[in-house]
Formats: C-alpha cells, sequence, structure tokens
C-alpha cells in the first residue's frame, strides 16, 4: 500500500494471523528431521513453498533447491506485509525489515571477498529491504569490497561504513563491516521515536518496546560471546544504542567477568524469561544453547506483546521473526541431512516454541 494517511493495524493483523497457521509446527520439524533433502523438497511442495519449488526445480536440487525456496518465499511474504500496511505501520514495517539490506549488503561483501560468484551472491540475497533491485546486482557484480562500499554511498550504512573500512584494510578481516552494518541497522529502527515523550501504552510506544527488547538481545548476545572467546576486542565497539539493559562504558567491566555479566542479565527485566537458558549456560558451558533460547525469548516477548495490544505492530514483527526462524529451522535440517548428522543433533539446532 502506502506511506501516507493512515495506519491499518486491524487489517494487517488479520492477514498476519492467516499466515502464522501456516508456518510449520513441532510435528512437520519431527517428520522433516528424518527425511532426505529430496524427501523434504517433496515435502516443501506440498506446503505454501510449493510455487517456489515448483519454479526453481528444474535448474536445482537438494539443499541448494531448498535453500533458494526459502529465501524467496521468505522475501514473496514480507513483500506482501508491506503491501497491506498503510500510513504510520508502512513506515515501521519498512524500517525494520531493512535487516534484510543489512542481510544483503554483509552477502554482498562475504561473497566478492571470497571471490564467490555474481550469480552465487544474488541467489542468496534475501529480497525484502528498500535496496532497488539495481543496487543489489550492482553489489554482486562489484570487483572488490572497497566498490561495495563506495556503492552503499547514500544509504543508512554510509557512514559506519567509512570508520569500518580503514579497519578492513589494516587487519584484512571482515568482522569490522559486518559489525558496522548490524550496529547502523539496529540503532536506526529506533529513528523518529523519542523514548522520553513518546506513550508507552500507544502503537509507537509498543513498537519501541518490541525494538528495545531486540536490541538488548543483541546486545546479550554480543556481551557473551565476547566473555566467553576471552578476545581482547573493545565490548564498546560491539555496543547497540537504544536498548534498555546496558549503558554505554559498562559492558568492557561485564565482559571481563563472566559470571557477574549473567547475573546482571539474570537480575534484568529479562531474568525471568532467560532463567532457564542462564541455568544451562552456566551448568552445560553452552553459548550456542543459550543463544537459541535467546532467539525462542525473543519470539515469546515479541508474541506476548501481539496478544496483549493487538491493534499495534506488535503482531507484524512478531510474524516476520516467526518466519525468519522457520526458514532457519528447515535450513539447519536440509543442511544437517546433508552432512550426515543425527536426528538428535539436528533437534538441537532447532528453536521451536
Amino acid at each position: 500500500m502506502s506511506a501516507t494517511g493512515s495506519s491499518n493495524p486491524e487489517y494487517v493483523n488479520s492477514r498476519v494471523r492467516a499466515r502464522r497457521a501456516a508456518l510449520f509446527d513441532e510435528e512437520d520439524y519431527r517428520k522433516l528431521v528424518r527425511m532426505g533433502t529430496g524427501e523434504i523438497a517433496r515435502y516443501m511442495e506440498e506446503t505454501e513453498y510449493e510455487t517456489e519449488i515448483n519454479a526453481l526445480g528444474a535448474r536445482h536440487s537438494g539443499v541448494d533447491l531448498i535453500e533458494y525456496a526459502l529465501n524467496r518465499n521468505l522475501a514473496k511474504h514480507f513483500h506482501d506485509l508491506l503491501s497491506w500496511a498503510d500510513g504510520r505501520l508502512y513506515t515501521q514495517i519498512a524500517t525494520y525489515l531493512r535487516k534484510f539490506d543489512a542481510w544483503n549488503a554483509k552477502t554482498a561483501i562475504r561473497g566478492v571477498y571470497s571471490g564467490a560468484s555474481s550469480e552465487d551472491i544474488q541467489t542468496d540475497y534475501i529480497r525484502a529491504g528498500e535496496f532497488s533491485g539495481n543496487l543489489l546486482d550492482q553489489l554482486a557484480a562489484a570487483g572488490s569490497v572497497g566498490e561495495i562500499v563506495e556503492l552503499l554511498e547514500g544509504t543508512i550504512f554510509e557512514e559506519g561504513l567509512d570508520e569500518a573500512y580503514a579497519e578492513f584494510e589494516e587487519q584484512d578481516v571482515l568482522v569490522p563491516l559486518e559489525n558496522a552494518i548490524d550496529k547502523t541497522f539496529y540503532e536506526h529502527l529506533l529513528d523518529g521515536i523519542d523514548e522520553n515523550t513518546v506513550d508507552r501504552n500507544s502503537p509507537q510506544g509498543l513498537y519501541l518496546e518490541v525494538l528495545q527488547a531486540e536490541i538488548d538481545f543483541t546486545n546479550i548476545r554480543n556481551a557473551l560471546r565476547l566473555s566467553r572467546t576471552g578476545t581482547d576486542l573493545d565490548p564498546d565497539e560491539y555496543f547497540i544504542e537504544g536498548g534498555k539493559l546496558f549503558e554505554r562504558g559498562e559492558l568492557p567491566g561485564l565482559v571481563g567477568n563472566f559470571e557477574q555479566l549473567v547475573e546482571r542479565i539474570r537480575e534484568s527485566t529479562y531474568g525471568e524469561d532467560l532463567e532457564e537458558a542462564l541455568a544451562k549456560l552456566e551448568d552445560a558451558d553452552s553459548l550456542i544453547q543459550f543463544e537459541q533460547a535467546l532467539d525462542a525469548a525473543l519470539l515469546e516477548y515479541s508474541d506476548a506483546l501481539s496478544y496483549t495490544y493487538p491493534v499495534s505492530i506488535c503482531s507484524a514483527i512478531s510474524y516476520v521473526l516467526a518466519k525468519e526462524r522457520e526458514v532457519e529451522n528447515i535450513r539447519a535440517i536440509a543442511r544437517g541431512r546433508e552432512v550426515g548428522l543425527s536426528v538428535e543433533e539436528i533437534e538441537e539446532e532447532l528453536v521451536v516454541t
């Protein structure tokens, strides 16, 4: 629809509920983990992935067919989501879907850096953000990482990438560039929202709440990764502004003391949601399981807001997160089956709420 006019959350949410009902459930995943990749593709053909599997089946097979179908289907659903929305709701959804601009920028950078072909880079795109088809084509065809940084001038990622590129040239690692892209996306999520004046019970206030939770969970994930690896990287370089949990300058001390960091999270507003995951993190020493628990907790948190405040953007964001998780689960199953992982090993990779 358009970014002008009044918002229409009731209409969007009714469409979202229908799409949520079609998402794979625990029973679907129980079936998929026992199938080969060809069987998984045939199973998907009997679901709402039928169009993508049929369109791509003549050119691809196995895991490639599944991955390309997943990316194309994801983009289709999020374009639909935008087509339903009007007014401020359209603008909010479009801003949130910039996460796929971030995905595509990082995909192009990784591909060009590793010497992948333009075609291979393009097949990994998820065309659901604001980048034009022409820009995506140019990024995939770029001859160097520096050319990609130049092509992204004029986008929201320009300033952060300019600063990170010097570090990339010095160290020849992609981490500074990828971190700059992620930070820019999250920090621009809150553009136009004044936290000090917004009514927390208004649609705008609820939008702020769910975005702050995602920023907080991203900061938690980054802090725990840095703490576990014992790296000498500056945690403030990975800190994302806009959340409620941490203040700038607080993380360096916490990252250096793992037990104190865990306790800080446990005492936060998210402590109850993450209590079980934190216990596993301490007992099993497994950061992977904790990160999966973070993903599940964010899904549940957004779901709770969408049920409590149905006339808001929360339902749309909850659907985006749930659809992303479905795609990640199916991808993990297909990849796991291809490399011969056991059913139990694959199930450990899934996030099911």
